[in-house]
């Protein structure tokens, strides 16, 4: 059917096009069949010269904590928590049937997900009757509820659209959340709040922020506030209306009517023993007006549930029918106060109409303590593995939505057999949840998340394999090797010929150390166009011999850097050339006192075999910098101020001095036209490599710590810390869940005067990517591998805590001690991680850092064949037409549907940060891919459940601050597109392949 003048959302790139009606979209984005009266519609109402109390339903469900996804869902391991979320799904509906005027909360979509597909037709039906209704709402609605201190952007945005397509394509504009719900993450990130945003949400509401600050907000009445997200995007973009709420996420003391609570129920009878409604009555309306003082209108919230709460859900409902009709009661007695079912967004939709103007918020609230010495920030580091798994998946996650596109269908069922990436994409979506890339669960629950990221992968390499046949026109096996950080791929290793591929995620050429474990001492290597390309053997390290447990028998090291288009893969060939001595390169004692490329230098002290100096020898710049490792002995609670220990959550060290691993390290050296690299033994559980590739201008510092010593029965917190001439005047930077940066100041915090009670634990911050220091001259760029936690606690310095191992439990619920071991680790975990420096002047550092870190998160994908491949194997592919601009990050390319894709593209550069690339770019989506036709194009909003324009969002006035507008700017044409700094724009494309 040919269609001009589009009925359909997708804008044609041309004035006509064929277009095929079904399957365009499989989520109906707005549009509902029937009248309906859910979200702001279906709102109880309210008396304007009441105090009205918002009393919410709800029910927190971890995605896995104390038990792992599958036992909290079925209700399984009740010696550990009672939970089952299928009997509370179930008695919910069947409560809120009884009486339409009761409400009721929904999150976790992770959970609702599966309990969905396994009720009857007539059920799901009457499930949807009380959506449509606004009797059952969900809020958030993301995968789970994530984590804000320790996600990366890119894998919160996944979940979100994850989740939230599904309440989509399920319920339709009914099933859209209008609220954003993080009652329970430990800490909360300005990002998260940007994006959620330019997610659609009206409002944001969380339970938890530091206790110095809430004291502070009760007496101001400042609970409730603007939040202004982004120095970059123009307001109100990314302004986010928030609420902390007054108990955390329970309810008042004594109104707790859970079976899992033992507050007295309403007993009403005055016939029977122990009538207490009159007591009830006077107790409530206490609570009531005493919340009311610490807030600025005549409507407050209370939260009626907790964690894993309504498993009975008529005990819930049963009390608090009786609670609102009693306290209500006594209006005609002349009591202002009105009680009402309620949800998250019809009390938001009270506060809009209130027409006030708000406190407005620039930061973000980390750190977050919950009394003098509980400081939450131990977890930004906590199971530094898991953190770095996790950061890994989600590079092969997106390489593996990328080839499924690319490669079209035969990616999904080809000669590898049938490969999906929706495995991989939930687990992801479930690891993201604030008890799981946290660190903060119980360790068979840490294995259950690794493991499900191992199952997701499995997966992906099917369709990875089948989609990589295609494009190279050969069904040669293919073979992953997933523990080359430890030197370990038994192809490699064996055979004397073999081909690697490279697959490069990002839209732009990327240059990549390539380092294979081999058995030889010289190889040849060839790149697609049989061009030799430089490489080196080395003898694997020792401290890779000790980490690998009998898992490889490799001795050397081959290693060479690659080069691969945006968006494609080349080809490079491996030859044995000779398995006999004389050995690979040979080892200089002790450290050299210079290595170099044409960008770097860096220098050693040789009487510490420790860094001593870095250089940019373009700029012309240089500092001072030394390094070295440290470890925090941790308290073990019985301080006689505070009987609080280090644990999961908790960073709580028992010095404010850290102690020395060693003041100097042993050193070997090695020289070479590829790569010069210097190995530091600190002790036998620490050490490093300081590695300078030929082409690099970033400073690699691989570091291996553990096992970490406690046979002093001491608990320890290991950093590393980088001292430097730089002049911080106590500032530092972190960035926010990988995108924007945020300044931090030492013993400070921008909207309370802070009494610090904690001078370690209490300046520490998250860091997602990067962090660094600088002044007017010279900025030290650290780039990390994972999340990570750390501070500046001295002029021109800065620490980056890489491991614990403790021996106590926090008293935050987990009740077990962070003291990680394994089979192949019984006496403790080994972790390795690198850190990247760069040094740049300020106004040009990101133009660096910013590509560097997209490298580090979407890391090439190695792939192996071993002997030769057959001649009309293609050995170079891009699926792009050009590499997109430098300021352009391509951050989603996943197949939608049958013939539709979903295209993110993003400005990385924030508004401010570099003379180069802080301004708009245009972008071309018609000649973007090089195998793709872009026949249609629709722009989304950020989590790819609305049409972006018709995102309507609630208008709020901050205080102080004349009303900004949002200028409205138009791209050049349909397929023309312009990115200003720090925007992501989503878009739902319309293809058709060549």
């Amino acid at each position: 059917m040919l269609v001009c003048n589009m009925a359909l959302r997708l804008r044609p790139v041309t004035v006509c096009f064929l277009v095929v009606f079904s399957g365009v979209f499989s989520f109906p984005l707005g549009q509902q069949k029937k009248e309906t009266t859910c979200g702001y519609q279906s709102c109880h109402a309210t008396k304007p010269d009441m105090l009205n109390v918002h009393l919410v339903p709800h029910t927190h469900d971890d995605v896995g904590w104390l038990k792992t996804v599958d036992q909290y869902y079925y209700g399984d391991r009740n010696n550990i928590q009672h939970a089952g979320v299928q009997y509370i799904l179930d008695s919910v509906v069947d409560q809120l049937l009884k009486n339409p005027d009761r409400r009721f909360i929904y999150v976790e979509t992770a959970f609702f997900y599966r309990w969905w597909k396994q009720q009857s037709s007539s059920m799901q039906q009457t499930v949807k009757q009380l959506v449509d209704e606004g009797r059952l709402e969900f809020v958030n609605g993301g995968w789970c509820m994530s984590d804000e201190a320790t996600t990366h952007y890119s894998a919160v945005i996944d979940q979100m659209t994850l989740g939230l397509r599904f309440l989509n394509e399920t319920f339709g504009v009914c099933g859209r959340p209008r609220v954003a719900w993080h009652i329970d993450p430990f800490g909360h990130a300005r990002e998260h709040a940007s994006m959620f945003a330019q997610m659609g949400f009206d409002g944001f509401f969380f339970g938890r922020v530091d206790y110095q600050d809430r004291a502070r907000r009760m007496k101001d009445k400042e609970q409730e506030l603007l939040w202004r997200a982004s120095s970059s995007l123009t307001p109100p973009m990314a302004d986010l209306f928030t609420g902390i709420l007054p108990n955390g996420y329970n309810p008042p003391d004594g109104f707790c009517w859970d079976q899992l609570c033992d507050d007295a129920p309403i007993r009403d009878d005055p016939d029977l023993e122990d009538y207490n409604v009159d007591d009830v009555v006077t107790r409530f309306l206490k609570a009531a007006n005493t919340q009311a003082l610490a807030y600025k209108t005549n409507h407050i919230i209370m939260t009626m549930g907790s964690d894993f709460q309504y498993e009975n859900a008529n005990l819930w409902y049963k009390n608090l029918d009786k609670l609102i009709l009693y306290v209500n009661a006594n209006q005609s007695s002349g009591s202002k106060v009105n009680l009402l079912y309620s949800t998250p967004s019809c009390y938001l939709q009270e506060l809009h109409r209130a027409n006030l103007t708000w406190p407005l918020k620039e930061d973000d609230f980390f750190p977050y303590a919950d009394a003098a010495h509980d400081f939450w920030t131990g977890y930004f580091t906590s199971r530094p593995a898991l953190k770095r798994y996790e950061r890994i998946s989600n590079s092969n996650l997106q390489t593996c939505n990328q080839l499924e596109v690319l490669g079209g269908p035969a990616s999904r069922k080809g000669p590898f057999g049938a490969g999906d990436s929706q495995t991989l994409s939930k687990a992801m979506a479930v690891a993201q949840h604030h008890d799981a890339v946290s660190g903060t669960e119980k360790q068979h629950v840490a294995n259950d998340y690794a493991k499900r990221l191992a199952e997701g992968w499995q997966h992906c390499q099917v369709l990875v394999s089948n989609s990589l046949a295609s494009l190279r026109g050969s069904s040669a096996e293919i073979i992953y090797c997933d523990n080359l950080n430890i030197s370990v791929c038994p192809l490699t290793e064996a055979s004397k010929k073999f081909s690697v591929g490279v697959y490069n995620p990002l839209a732009h050429p990327v240059t990549w150390p390539v380092r294979l474990p081999v058995n030889g001492t010289a190889y040849g290597v060839t790149d697609a166009t049989g061009k030799p390309v430089d490489s080196q053997v080395f003898p694997v390290s020792r401290s890779t011999q000790d980490v690998r447990r009998n898992r490889g028998f490799a001795r050397n090291e081959l290693v060479f850097q690659v080069q691969a288009p945006p968006l494609g893969f080349s080809t490079y060939f491996v030859s044995l050339t000779q398995d006999q001595p004389p050995p690979p390169s040979s080892p200089q004692r002790g450290a050299p006192p210079v290595i170099q490329n044409k960008y770097l230098q860096v220098t050693f002290d040789p009487d510490t075999g420790l860094l001593s100096g870095l250089s940019n020898l373009e700029t012309k710049q240089t500092i001072k910098l030394t390094q070295n490792f440290y470890w925090y002995n941790s308290s073990r609670g019985n301080n006689a101020e505070s009987k609080q220990p280090s644990g999961a959550y908790i960073f709580r060290p028992n010095s404010s001095t850290p102690l020395v691993v060693s003041k100097t390290a042993k050193v070997q050296s090695f020289q070479s036209s590829v790569v010069q690299e210097v190995r530091q033994r600190f002790s036998p559980w620490v050490s490093q490599v300081v590695r300078l590739y030929a082409d690099s201008k970033a400073l690699e510092l691989e570091w291996t710590v553990g096992p970490v010593p406690i046979n002093d029965w001491q608990g320890k917190e290991v950093i590393t810390r980088l001292d430097t001439s730089i002049k911080t005047s106590q500032l530092f930077y972190t960035d926010s869940n990988g995108r924007e940066v945020l300044q931090r100041r030492k013993d400070f915090r921008p909207t309370w005067e802070l009494k610090q009670t904690e001078p370690i634990a209490g300046n520490y911050y998250p860091i997602n990517s990067r962090a660094f220091l600088k002044d007017d001259e010279d900025q030290l760029t650290v780039v990390t591998d994972r999340s990570q936690g750390g501070s500046s606690l001295q002029n021109g310095s800065l620490e980056i805590m890489l491991h614990r191992r403790l021996l106590f439990d926090d008293y935050r619920g987990v009740d077990e001690a962070l003291n990680e071991a394994s089979e192949i680790f019984p006496d403790g975990l080994v972790v390795r991680g690198r850190l990247f420096l760069t040094l740049d002047h300020p106004a040009s550092a990101a133009d660096t850092h910013r590509p560097l870190a997209q490298q580090v998160v979407l890391q090439p994908l190695l792939t192996f064949t071993d002997g030769d491949l057959s001649p009309e194997t293609q050995l170079e592919f891009s699926g792009l037409q050009a590499a997109l601009p430098s300021a352009v990050h391509l951050l989603t390319l996943s197949q939608w549907d049958k013939d539709s894709v979903l295209l993110r593209l993003e400005h990385q550069f924030q508004s401010d940060e570099s003379q180069v690339n802080s301004r708009p770019v245009t972008v071309n989506l018609q000649k973007l891919f090089s195998t793709l036709d872009v026949l249609g194009v629709s722009e989304l909003n950020l989590s790819a459940n609305q049409w972006k324009d018709e995102m309507k969002r609630f208008e709020w006035s901050p205080q102080k601050e004349e009303k900004l507008m949002l200028k409205e700017f138009e791209d050049p044409s349909v397929t023309e597109v312009t990115l200003r700094p720090m925007e992501i724009r989503t878009f739902l494309l319309r293809v058709s392949r060549r």
